[in-house]
């Protein structure tokens, strides 16, 4: 990973030294030093062009049979890392060290059409689901992609295989008296609980992302207009080290504007935050830091056990606002707007199962709702069809 591989230096510059595989004439890896580059950021990038210009120089046949780990670690996951957000990476590197390692020690051009099945067939006896399995050989043919762009192979087996069907997931949420059961084990009076009670309100209230939400700073609110502005989500990787970022599509740039309920919590909020932390601009903090991924986890499960309720994610709050906004006859626009959905798709496609009795509302709309006149006899004339002849006779 590129970000291990950098380092500072004593005079303030940054260094790297990259390993860029082995030379298979003496077994014997190749690494390249470089140094004096003012900026980490600077010194990221030459570490993953140097890395993508090494792999794509013509090499002799037998010199491009490379191990797949190797491919993977010294090739493929530094220029990976600068094609995605930060978090992303994170995420996905240790999805891919864990179940691609299983071909670390074949070469690259010699794994097979049946390996890449007989993996598929492994991580399903394992117990991840058909769509965990998607998602992760999507990242194995993407690998594979490159591989056949730098030469490497010359097909792409995970391709040629296909990957398992999916299966469409059911969103999981509480419904409004779910909700109301749990808000009612939180004592405001109690600031860590307080500070549990407006997280969770305002989740269930927005429908924002937990990353949005946590980025959500009070000089995004306006509490005249009741105008929430999200231009931005939250990087988090520890207390000292998290940032600012674009949300992942345009459409996640959105303002919503927030109920006159939530805007007063928000306000008592507020006061509480500044009598402990003065100046902290988050809204979502207790400590003047932005919450963290496993914080609200941790807190909802015992408060469903407590409330009597299922357990549900954080993420699931956000199902929760739309499937509320839906029973309460809201359309589909409207969620897509509010969910900060790029298309219309996404919204039908994730709630569209939860309007109630659609078909038959509309039936019941279309009942009695033509009037029109029959005439006597026919005007259109087509009593004489030759089909129908026998019946206008009898």
């Amino acid at each position: 990973m590129a970000n291990d591989q950098i380092k500072k230096a004593d005079n303030g510059t940054y260094y790297f030294r990259a390993n860029l595989g082995f030379d298979h004439s003496t077994g014997k890896r190749i690494q390249k030093y470089r140094s004096g580059y003012k900026t980490k950021k600077e010194a990221k990038e030459e570490y993953a062009k140097l890395v993508l210009q090494f792999a794509s120089q013509s090499l002799p046949t037998e010199q491009k049979r490379i191990p797949f780990g190797t491919f993977i670690e010294d090739t493929y996951l530094p220029w990976y890392q600068t094609q995605v957000k930060e978090s992303t990476f994170e995420n996905r590197a240790g999805t891919v060290r864990k179940h691609f390692s299983c071909f670390y020690e074949k070469f690259t051009d010699a794994i097979e059409p049946i390996d890449i099945q007989n993996w598929q067939l492994a991580l399903i006896r394992a117990g991840y689901s058909p769509n965990y399995v998607r998602v992760t050989q999507g990242m194995l043919s993407v690998a594979f992609d490159r591989a056949v762009i730098l030469g490497i192979t010359e097909r792409n087996p995970s391709r040629m295989v296909g990957n398992v069907r999916g299966q469409k997931p059911l969103v999981d949420f509480w419904t409004l008296e779910e909700f109301e059961k749990v808000l009612s084990k939180l004592y405001k009076g109690d600031y860590y609980e307080h500070y549990l009670f407006i997280s969770l309100l305002f989740l269930f209230m927005s429908g924002m992302r937990l990353g949005e939400a946590s980025a959500l700073l009070w000089s995004d609110i306006d509490f005249t207009t009741g105008l929430c502005s999200i231009t931005k989500t939250l990087y988090y990787h520890n207390q000292s080290d998290y940032k600012f970022t674009k949300p992942k599509t345009r459409a996640a740039i959105r303002s919503i504007y927030l109920d006159e309920d939530t805007l007063s919590e928000l306000a008592a909020w507020r006061n509480v935050q500044r009598v402990v932390i003065p100046d902290c601009e988050f809204v979502l903090s207790y400590n003047g830091l932005p919450t963290t991924k496993t914080r609200l986890p941790r807190a909802m499960k015992k408060l469903a056990d407590l409330a009597g309720v299922h357990r549900v994610r954080v993420h699931d709050l956000r199902h929760s606002h739309a499937s509320l906004l839906i029973n309460m006859g809201e359309s589909p626009l409207l969620l897509k707007e509010r969910l900060g959905h790029e298309k219309i798709q996404t919204t039908l496609g994730t709630y569209g199962h939860l309007y109630p009795n659609t078909n038959q509302a509309v039936a019941k709309k279309l009942t009695g709702i033509l009037n029109y006149s029959e005439p006597k006899t026919s005007i259109a004339n087509y009593t004489s069809n030759q089909h129908t002849a026998d019946y206008h006779r009898a």
